[in-house]
């Protein structure tokens, strides 16, 4: 359901950006670093949304990908709690058998 919701939110925004661009088609001038020249207001608009979507993605992509080291680091950290407290374990279980035969044998 969030996915779907996510969707329709990204329809949505995407239909009223269009519409916005679509109404303004006029020619303004683009001051640059490098040089100025003349644009239609769509061109500019959609250009900027798309950086800007680009720039988040970007953001997000390297956000997921922290996550997930901190997650194989989690999960080694566990792996390994597990493994040591599973060798405790097993040579506690090892020590009372010994404990039981020679109790046993006597």
């Amino acid at each position: 359901m969030k996915a779907q919701t996510g969707l329709i939110m990204g329809l949505i925004l995407a239909l009223i950006i269009a519409v916005f661009a679509v109404i303004n088609v006029n020619s303004v001038e683009v001051n640059l670093l490098f040089g100025t020249g003349e644009w239609p207001l769509i061109i500019v608009i959609l250009v900027s949304v798309l950086l800007g979507a680009m720039v988040a993605g970007f953001l997000s992509m390297f956000r997921i990908y922290k996550l997930k080291a901190e997650v194989r680091r989690l999960r080694k950290a566990t792996d390994d709690h597990s493994a040591s407290v599973g060798s405790r374990t097993t040579g506690t279980t090892h020590e009372n058998d010994d404990k039981g035969k020679s109790s046993r044998s006597s």
